[in-house]
């Protein structure tokens, strides 16, 4: 006769975690959102640069300074192409 009342407290056991690791589960998905960066931090820019090697083009929006340096491509810097009268 205790087998039943074994296989009860197993399957409460079994049920309580199961339920614990759901809920870790589904509050692991409503973290907020990080806060933007301050607002002197990054700026937006809207400058394309290509690289002289396979000719990708880049367009960076948000930057640390006004002219940033170029990113690399290929193991090259890549060359600004927006127009001087843009920046």
């Amino acid at each position: 006769m205790p087998w039943p009342i074994v296989n009860v407290v197993v399957a409460v056991v079994v049920a309580y975690v199961l339920l614990k690791f759901g809920a870790a589960i589904l509050g692991s998905f409503a973290r907020p959102v990080p806060a933007p960066p301050d607002p002197g931090e990054l700026r937006k820019v809207r400058l394309t640069y290509r690289c002289s090697i396979c000719a990708t083009e880049v367009r960076m929006t948000m930057a640390n300074d006004e002219v940033p340096e170029p990113p690399r491509h290929c193991q090259e810097d890549m060359e600004l192409v927006t127009p001087v009268d843009d920046l």
